[in-house]
């Protein structure tokens, strides 16, 4: 079982913006900020659902070749939500919301660009 990932940006101002609005249908927040005097003045963000970060999103190069980072949704409604959200937040498409059976059967999924190019998903297991 995975307890946590990360990307780095270039730009931690307008991730944060962006994240903070994309993954909030998700129902996602900024749950830590690192400290600067521990992270040699950068900015380092945890986001998650309460208690606990699980995706982190640090001030640096950020990776080549570009993440893929997949979030669990717990409908349908939520990827859909997610997408409009991510769009409206200055994501770029890069694969509307809709079944996607050829990765299984009930796959429901969203894909936008994050700020830095990362490819980021919406997903949803369940038939409905």
């Amino acid at each position: 079982m995975i307890d946590h990932t990360g990307i780095h940006t270039k730009d931690p101002a307008k991730s944060r913006a962006f994240y903070e609005k994309a993954l909030a249908p998700l129902g996602y927040a900024v749950l830590m900020e690192i400290p600067t005097e521990y992270t040699g003045g950068l900015v380092v963000l945890g986001y998650g659902v309460a208690p606990k970060p699980d995706f982190w999103v640090a001030e640096g190069t950020p990776e080549e070749p570009k993440v893929h980072t997949a979030f669990r949704a717990e409908s349908r409604k939520q990827v859909d939500e997610f997408y409009a959200a991510a769009l409206a937040a200055g994501g770029k498409d890069n694969g509307p919301p809709g079944p996607r059976p050829h990765y299984h059967q009930n796959y429901y999924g969203a894909f936008v660009l994050d700020p830095d190019g990362h490819n980021i998903e919406a997903v949803c297991h369940d038939p409905v």
